[in-house]
């Protein structure tokens, strides 16, 4: 991976919770439950990661503090019309819908909750942003499959969680056949939405929104995601990381935790190359908490890795879980600015701040898109 931010398409090689908890609707409870089958090869998964076993003293107060901080940070710093995003960032589906997720991890949607107002606005603008080719873009920028497969997952969760406006629906199932109709020969995807080449970073943003979309009830074709399967397994190398792409390049820790997070989302819960990614992870980038501040946030694409490194550890559960979690947890709340911010050098504070949002929630266990 190159220093360019992953949202753009340019790279190359490279709190409080809320007492009015959202009651889990009916398809909110068979997202938890339903389980893909298993593919053939993959063992049996005895255990249900981290989803069952949670950790003694998972949240602490400092946590808590540190969640409600960022919270203002977003609803200050959201534009009128709901749009997140900075400079040449600025007005960005991709990031609009990370900093929504952010805040439904805590419990907030729209119409409850302490900053649902902020999801609504948010939803409005994806909402507007969906075009009739199903591709949810705001700008003009190079890539824009990044940004969509942000807000599928957006648009994914917020379904999952309330059925009864159709915008959502219609905009989630054009979103959804956008990205079926687009993955390469390959079983993946790239920047533009048409079936050309492919990468593990943008796979990896289409099979987490075609899994939160077929978590709420909407149909996902089986073929789609054993090509997917296949791909994110033929970029695995010999030490256990991922390459950029299929023939293309080393092993970086932070596609390695997206191609594992691949794998999982994509219902492979055990399996020989998550195994071997999981232990490139801890090898390369286990957090060293918040004294340690070479290689932190000045790493490109920092808060993407951990982003879908705890994603990873989460549903691996276990020792994994055990040893990572206290780790991260502090490396990102010792990195809190004063303001409630997270600054990421690449994309700016809204981005940066919604990764380390969504990061340090991850024991909440509110997201349907986050249970097994």
């Amino acid at each position: 991976m190159s220093r360019s931010s992953p949202l753009n398409g340019t790279h190359q090689e490279e709190a409080t919770r809320p007492q009015d908890k959202p009651k889990a609707t009916s398809a909110e409870k068979t997202a938890q439950t339903t389980k893909e089958p298993s593919r053939p090869g993959d063992r049996a998964s005895a255990a249900g990661g981290a989803e069952n076993a949670p950790l003694a003293e998972e949240i602490t107060p400092e946590l808590d503090q540190a969640v409600q901080r960022g919270f203002e940070h977003l609803r200050r710093i959201q534009k009128a019309e709901g749009s997140f995003g900075q400079g040449r960032f600025g007005d960005h589906a991709g990031i609009t819908s990370l900093c929504a997720i952010a805040l439904m991890a805590d419990g907030n949607v729209p119409g409850r909750g302490e900053f649902g107002d902020c999801v609504q606005k948010a939803l409005d603008f994806v909402l507007r942003h969906s075009s009739e080719t199903g591709l949810i873009v705001s700008d003009d920028m190079h890539g824009p499959m990044y940004g969509h497969g942000f807000a599928t997952l957006f648009l994914g969760e917020i379904y999952g969680m309330n059925q009864e406006d159709d915008r959502v629906r219609d905009a989630l199932v054009r979103a959804v056949q956008l990205i079926v109709s687009s993955q390469n020969d390959e079983g993946g995807w790239r920047y533009n939405p048409v079936p050309a080449d492919a990468d593990v970073s943008v796979t990896i943003c289409e099979i987490m929104a075609l899994r939160s979309a077929r978590n709420a009830g909407i149909k996902v074709p089986k073929s789609t995601i054993d090509d997917a399967i296949r791909y994110v397994r033929s970029c695995q190398n010999d030490d256990g990381g991922f390459r950029y792409m299929k023939d293309v390049g080393g092993s970086l820790w932070p596609r390695t935790a997206a191609g594992v997070a691949s794998l999982f989302y994509a219902g492979v819960y055990e399996d020989e190359s998550i195994d071997r990614g999981l232990d490139y992870l801890a090898r390369n980038a286990f957090p060293r908490g918040p004294g340690a501040m070479a290689g932190g946030f000045a790493q490109a694409h920092y808060f993407y890795g951990h982003y879908y490194a705890v994603q990873a550890m989460y549903l691996a559960g276990g020792e994994r879980w055990k040893a990572w979690w206290p780790a991260i947890r502090e490396e990102l709340l010792a990195k809190q600015n004063a303001d409630g911010s997270w600054t990421d050098q690449q994309v700016g504070d809204a981005y940066g701040t919604a990764m380390a949002l969504i990061v340090l929630q991850m024991p909440k266990r509110y997201l349907p898109i986050f249970q097994r």
